[in-house]
């Protein structure tokens, strides 16, 4: 392979990826919130409320060093902290994590594509840029939901247990 063409499969693929995360990701930026609130991408009992992505993968240390979308795209909503912890705050920083989840996802589907222009060599490579790109994001989300969850079922249990006693 020359320079050129090898020049040439950069740019396709540049290309290409920039187009699958500017559409994806707008794609999720406008659907609506109540999509979110419903219960997709639901957090799994075997995910122990998230602290399994920081027993395996220490996802507290490294999360910091993520760029948030609202980095990008000023009006979406920033997940760097919590807005409040009211029900309501909790409700749509968690929906705000299945968003971002849900792009992350759907950027991992056109990799196969990759396959079609590339010898499969540069088509691997652009597997693994997908992958590195996207999973260390959803298991951030899935993390920082986990723990938003436990936070919200140890609350319900609360005003349960204060409803009992009165």
């Amino acid at each position: 392979m020359t320079f050129t063409e090898l020049l040439g499969l950069i740019v396709i693929n540049g290309v290409a990826w920039l187009f699958f995360h500017i559409s994806l990701s707008l794609l999720c930026f406008f659907m609506p919130l109540r999509f979110f609130t419903r219960d997709v991408l639901r957090i799994y009992k075997w995910e122990q409320h998230g602290e399994l992505w920081q027993q395996l993968f220490h996802v507290k240390q490294w999360k910091k060093h993520l760029i948030d979308g609202s980095s990008i795209v000023k009006k979406s909503y920033n997940k760097r902290h919590l807005h409040g912890t009211t029900a309501h705050d909790l409700v749509v920083f968690a929906a705000e994590t299945k968003r971002a989840e849900l792009t992350h996802w759907l950027l991992l589907l056109p990799t196969p594509l990759f396959f079609i222009w590339n010898p499969a060599w540069a088509a691997w490579v652009n597997v693994a840029y997908a992958l590195l790109v996207n999973v260390p994001f959803i298991m951030t989300q899935r993390y920082n939901r986990g723990r938003l969850e436990r936070i919200s079922h140890r609350d319900e249990k609360k005003h349960l247990l204060i409803k009992k006693m009165l």
